[in-house]
């Protein structure tokens, strides 16, 4: 009997899982896009591996992490925290209305 492939939103938590997030989140964001489904998503990651590192550093941690599904999906918006940044803000900013969509 076949398994069922996980879906992109599944893929990119598992992938970033390896970076052991204190707290990750990713959703996809492709319903505000004109280009499909499974293209768009956002993902907030608290780490404290992310201390001391500017923001290029900790987004090329994450690129890593993902490595060829960085391929298979159009668009990720990033948010990386360490665990004092998240104490004060508490919350990754909305994402923008797509400018390119429907």
């Amino acid at each position: 009997m076949p398994t069922e492939t996980p879906n992109m939103q599944a893929r990119i938590e598992t992938a970033l899982a390896a970076l052991q997030p204190e707290h990750l989140q990713v959703l996809d964001e492709s319903h505000m896009h004109s280009r499909g489904q499974q293209t768009h998503y956002k993902a907030v990651l608290v780490s404290s591996g992310f201390v001391g590192l500017n923001a290029v550093k900790r987004h090329q941690q994450v690129y890593a992490s993902l490595g060829d599904l960085m391929g298979q999906f159009h668009a990720l918006a990033l948010h990386t925290y360490t665990p004092e940044e998240w104490v004060e803000l508490g919350v990754a900013p909305a994402s923008p209305v797509c400018a390119g969509g429907r």
